[in-house]
């Protein structure tokens, strides 16, 4: 973890800050940037820098990783309070929030929460996920149905079911 003082904003704006910084670095090192999340929790500020590849992550990936976009990041100063970094993997049942999310795991068996029951009064979906076009996601239900077709505005979240075969 690291602690560092830095001028920015918050939230949204910093997240897409700190990515343009880091993307080059961890592509460089042929990782994929996931998310980057710049979150409160009690008193303290997180950003959380979440990286994947095609082969299982270790903790020494995510440890190299830390150390080369540190410096990147410290340079250019992006964020005006203290904060704790953390590099990880985004982990099983990760959740789908960027277009790139949804193209490359177009295929996969996800789920999602809806905020307000459907048409039908369904909250919670779970089916293969046909795409997303625009802010429309699109699933084939695994009843069988019809396909489903939500606004991911619409959802609490749509995640990856890649964890199912532990429990």
């Amino acid at each position: 973890m690291a602690n560092a003082k830095a001028k920015g904003q918050g939230g949204q704006n910093t997240a897409a800050v700190v990515e343009a910084l880091v993307r080059p670095v961890l592509e460089g090192m042929g990782l994929r940037l996931w998310d980057v999340r710049f979150e409160k929790e009690g008193p303290d500020w997180f950003l959380r820098v979440l990286i994947d590849r095609d082969t299982p992550l270790d903790t020494d990936t995510c440890e190299a990783a830390s150390r080369a976009i540190d410096p990147v990041i410290d340079a250019a100063d992006p964020i005006e309070q203290s904060y704790y970094m953390e590099v990880g993997s985004p982990g099983l049942g990760r959740r789908l929030t960027r277009d790139e999310h949804f193209a490359a795991l177009t295929g996969q068996t996800v789920a999602a929460r809806l905020i307000r029951p459907d048409a039908q009064g369904r909250r919670e979906l779970r089916g293969t996920l046909l795409g997303k076009e625009g802010p429309t996601v699109r699933l084939a239900p695994e009843d069988g149905g019809e396909p489903v077709a939500f606004a991911l505005s619409a959802a609490s979240f749509v995640k990856l079911c890649d964890d199912e075969d532990l429990f």
